[in-house]
């Protein structure tokens, strides 16, 4: 499936309505008799106003800012109406000239709601080559994963908290949560309509803006919002830039967010999940080649101090075949390893 590059540098989006008008031609014959000048300005004024309304027919509703914000704060109930369908992740940090990615491939049943995902990680990033892939099962305020390391035994999984997790669970999994993908989109602040385009020969109309995590938390069911509250107190800048592609029946076939990773949203999460390693082995990549830049002889033109890189972190959710149920079933109470999780070290 060709997937839609993100298009915009900046995290912060404006309100402004992208698109634009076709005009349309209005051709007038009639009789060849001399109009009076009270006729001639009453056809003037009668021809703009249906050129008028032509203009505003020929704009596509989704563009209006009030029916696109209205459109992305319902993508999750959508989601809820079309039962199950197939997933595909990634996600993607970049820091300095460090970039690594984590991809992930399943299923979810957004009406139970249960999912779940087999989760690559990259060669030479946050594990080693060969690493097994990490099965992960999606549930009301739990993340379950298989295959973790870092001191678990094989075969057994590890249960996490999501409303305890710093990041609410948007990146510690290495793939961000398909169901809290789309309840981010409740606290959508803005949206603009980016268009009409094609993913995988369906038409989906495109929308961007900003998502207010406090306000996605509030917006959220009450079984999911422990998780979006944790993810709003632990990100510094509580907003997140967001891409969204509906199809016709309002379901997002792709979400694309952007996240802004500051030193103090990093710290004191090295043991956090897999998402989370891949973050810190592309922050000391990039932290290595700005100490290696600190201590180059100063010269005239040279800056001695490079501060590290701000990373960036862009997850995206792929949505497919809307309407199976798939057969996901939690891990029974033995499977689940009850011991301590040690901190991975690479």
């Amino acid at each position: 499936m060709a997937v839609p590059r993100h298009r915009r540098g900046s995290a912060v989006v404006a309100g402004a309505v992208a698109g634009g008008l076709a005009f349309g031609l209005l051709v007038v014959s009639g009789c060849a008799e001399k109009e009076t000048a009270g006729e001639s300005a009453a056809s003037g004024a009668g021809g703009s106003s249906l050129v008028r309304q032509a203009r505003e027919a020929a704009v596509p509703a989704a563009a209006d800012p009030v029916r696109a914000l209205a459109a992305v704060r319902h993508a999750s109930a959508a989601l809820a109406r079309a039962g199950g369908a197939k997933v595909r992740t990634s996600m993607e940090t970049v820091s300095g000239g460090t970039r690594l990615t984590i991809h992930g491939r399943g299923a979810y049943d957004f009406a139970r709601p249960v999912g779940r995902l087999t989760v690559m990680l990259p060669e030479g990033g946050a594990g080693s080559v060969g690493h097994r892939p990490i099965t992960e099962v999606f549930a009301p305020g739990a993340l379950y994963m298989k295959n973790r390391g870092a001191g678990v035994p094989a075969g057994k999984w590890v249960r996490l908290d999501t409303g305890t997790l710093a990041d609410g669970d948007l990146l510690t999994s290495g793939a961000t949560d398909p169901l809290a993908a789309a309840e981010l989109l409740g606290g959508a602040r803005e949206a603009a309509y980016a268009g009409e385009e094609r993913l995988g020969g369906e038409r989906v109309d495109h929308y961007w803006g900003t998502v207010d995590l406090s306000r996605a938390a509030r917006a959220a069911p009450e079984r999911d919002r422990a998780a979006l509250e944790a993810a709003a107190k632990g990100f510094s800048s509580g907003t997140l830039a967001f891409d969204a592609y509906l199809d016709r029946q309002g379901r997002p076939r792709l979400l694309r967010y952007r996240f802004g990773v500051a030193d103090r949203d990093r710290a004191g999460r090295a043991d956090a999940g897999v998402g989370h390693r891949a973050v810190a082995s592309a922050a000391s990549a990039s932290s290595a080649a700005a100490s290696a830049v600190a201590a180059a002889p100063a010269t005239a033109s040279a800056t001695v101090s490079a501060p590290p890189s701000p990373m960036t972190v862009v997850s995206t959710v792929e949505l497919s075949s809307f309407g199976f149920r798939p057969d996901i079933s939690l891990p029974a109470p033995a499977e689940i390893y009850a011991g301590t999780v040690a901190s991975p070290q690479k």
